[in-house]
Protein backbone atom coordinates (compact mmCIF):
# COMPACT_ATOMS: atom_id res chain seq x y z
CA UNK A 1 0.00 0.00 0.00
CA UNK A 2 1.05 3.47 -0.15
CA UNK A 3 3.53 4.68 2.41
CA UNK A 4 3.96 8.83 2.99
CA UNK A 5 6.95 10.15 4.64
CA UNK A 6 7.11 13.56 5.89
CA UNK A 7 10.11 15.57 6.50
CA UNK A 8 10.40 19.65 7.42
CA UNK A 9 8.50 21.43 9.90
CA UNK A 10 9.82 23.06 13.06
CA UNK A 11 10.00 26.29 14.90
CA UNK A 12 9.64 29.88 12.84
CA UNK A 13 8.98 32.87 13.91
CA UNK A 14 5.86 34.83 12.14
CA UNK A 15 6.66 35.92 9.02
CA UNK A 16 9.03 33.18 8.38
CA UNK A 17 9.18 30.37 5.79
CA UNK A 18 8.99 26.85 6.32
CA UNK A 19 9.15 23.71 3.64
CA UNK A 20 7.42 20.67 4.07
CA UNK A 21 7.82 17.43 1.66
CA UNK A 22 5.80 14.70 1.51
CA UNK A 23 7.24 11.15 -0.24
CA UNK A 24 5.99 7.44 -1.34
CA UNK A 25 8.24 4.71 -0.07
CA UNK A 26 7.33 2.69 -2.65
CA UNK A 27 5.55 4.27 -5.43
CA UNK A 28 6.06 7.18 -7.68
CA UNK A 29 4.40 9.98 -6.14
CA UNK A 30 4.03 11.59 -9.25
CA UNK A 31 1.27 9.44 -9.99
CA UNK A 32 -0.90 10.69 -6.89
CA UNK A 33 -3.18 13.21 -6.07
CA UNK A 34 -1.79 14.65 -3.32
CA UNK A 35 -3.04 16.86 0.16
CA UNK A 36 -2.01 18.87 2.91
CA UNK A 37 -4.14 18.91 6.24
CA UNK A 38 -3.38 20.59 8.86
CA UNK A 39 -4.98 19.88 12.54
CA UNK A 40 -4.73 22.54 15.63
CA UNK A 41 -5.35 21.23 18.84
CA UNK A 42 -8.54 21.46 20.30
CA UNK A 43 -9.67 22.15 16.40
CA UNK A 44 -10.71 19.48 13.21
CA UNK A 45 -8.49 18.19 10.78
CA UNK A 46 -8.89 21.00 8.01
CA UNK A 47 -7.43 20.88 4.34
CA UNK A 48 -4.88 23.60 3.15
CA UNK A 49 -4.35 22.25 -0.15
CA UNK A 50 -4.10 19.59 -2.61
CA UNK A 51 -2.38 19.00 -6.76
CA UNK A 52 -4.50 17.15 -8.73
CA UNK A 53 -2.20 14.47 -10.68
CA UNK A 54 -4.64 14.31 -13.48
CA UNK A 55 -4.98 17.95 -14.36
CA UNK A 56 -2.51 19.14 -12.45
CA UNK A 57 -4.70 21.89 -11.41
CA UNK A 58 -3.76 23.27 -7.52
CA UNK A 59 -6.21 24.23 -4.80
CA UNK A 60 -5.84 26.34 -1.73
CA UNK A 61 -7.63 27.62 1.27
CA UNK A 62 -8.18 30.58 1.00
CA UNK A 63 -6.15 31.41 4.54
CA UNK A 64 -2.96 30.29 2.71
CA UNK A 65 -3.92 31.88 -0.86
CA UNK A 66 -1.23 34.03 -1.50
CA UNK A 67 1.45 32.61 1.17
CA UNK A 68 1.18 28.62 0.99
CA UNK A 69 2.37 27.08 -2.31
CA UNK A 70 2.28 23.02 -3.07
CA UNK A 71 4.37 21.74 -6.05
CA UNK A 72 5.63 18.60 -7.30
CA UNK A 73 9.35 17.92 -7.71
CA UNK A 74 10.17 15.40 -9.79
CA UNK A 75 13.21 14.37 -9.81
CA UNK A 76 12.87 13.48 -6.07
CA UNK A 77 9.62 12.12 -6.46
CA UNK A 78 8.09 14.62 -3.87
CA UNK A 79 5.29 17.20 -3.19
CA UNK A 80 6.35 19.96 -1.20
CA UNK A 81 4.26 22.63 0.68
CA UNK A 82 6.36 26.01 0.70
CA UNK A 83 4.73 27.85 3.62
CA UNK A 84 6.03 32.19 3.78
CA UNK A 85 4.79 34.53 5.82
CA UNK A 86 3.77 32.16 8.40
CA UNK A 87 1.29 33.45 11.21
CA UNK A 88 1.07 31.98 14.92
CA UNK A 89 -2.53 30.28 13.27
CA UNK A 90 -0.64 28.32 10.95
CA UNK A 91 0.76 26.63 14.06
CA UNK A 92 -0.41 22.57 13.65
CA UNK A 93 0.18 19.46 12.95
CA UNK A 94 0.52 19.08 9.11
CA UNK A 95 -0.05 15.77 7.27
CA UNK A 96 0.25 15.04 3.67
CA UNK A 97 -2.34 12.55 2.02
CA UNK A 98 -3.40 10.78 -0.88
CA UNK A 99 -6.90 9.34 -2.16
CA UNK A 100 -7.05 5.62 -2.23
CA UNK A 101 -8.74 5.94 -5.67
CA UNK A 102 -7.46 7.16 -9.39
CA UNK A 103 -8.77 10.49 -10.42
CA UNK A 104 -10.42 11.23 -6.84
CA UNK A 105 -9.66 14.03 -5.04
CA UNK A 106 -8.79 17.44 -5.49
CA UNK A 107 -11.73 18.84 -8.15
CA UNK A 108 -13.36 21.21 -6.29
CA UNK A 109 -11.99 21.56 -3.31
CA UNK A 110 -9.32 20.36 -0.51
CA UNK A 111 -11.95 17.68 1.21
CA UNK A 112 -10.28 15.25 3.90
CA UNK A 113 -13.22 12.58 2.96
CA UNK A 114 -11.24 11.77 -0.39
CA UNK A 115 -8.52 11.27 1.03
CA UNK A 116 -7.73 7.97 2.26
CA UNK A 117 -3.44 7.21 3.17
CA UNK A 118 -1.72 9.62 5.01
CA UNK A 119 1.64 10.66 6.36
CA UNK A 120 3.16 10.51 9.95
CA UNK A 121 2.38 14.26 10.59
CA UNK A 122 4.83 16.95 11.35
CA UNK A 123 4.45 20.42 13.64
CA UNK A 124 4.40 23.17 12.66
CA UNK A 125 4.88 25.87 15.80
CA UNK A 126 4.90 29.70 14.46
CA UNK A 127 5.71 32.04 17.56
CA UNK A 128 4.79 35.56 17.64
Amino acid sequence: QVQLVQSGGGLVQAGGSLRLSCADSGFDLNYYTVGWFRQAPGKEREGVACINAVSGNTIYVDSVKGRFTISRDNGKNTVDLQMNNLKPEDTAVYYCATPQVMGYGCWDGVKLEEYDHWGQGTQVTVSS
